[in-house]
């Protein structure tokens, strides 16, 4: 058996918030409702996202014109 133990490199609060073009608060905002899936490391409980869920979530904003709340709803 064969155990890949690479992990692909997560982004930081910062990171996403430029990619998204949001402030900082927003992505933390995002992750607490369950927008945007983050894995909480260190004891601070520091966030990291990875590549493939903001590319999911920005494919869900375009596809609802930016519109956060209409993201919230379809995953309802």
């Amino acid at each position: 058996m064969v155990i890949d133990t690479t992990m692909a490199p997560m982004l930081t609060i910062r990171e996403v918030a430029k990619i998204l073009h949001v402030h900082p608060n927003t992505v933390r905002r995002w992750s607490d409702r369950g927008m945007l899936r983050a894995a909480r490391i260190t004891r601070r409980g520091d966030r990291r996202f990875q590549k493939q869920d903001v590319r999911i979530f920005m494919a869900e904003l375009h596809k609802h014109n930016g519109n956060h709340k209409e993201v919230m709803q379809a995953r309802e």
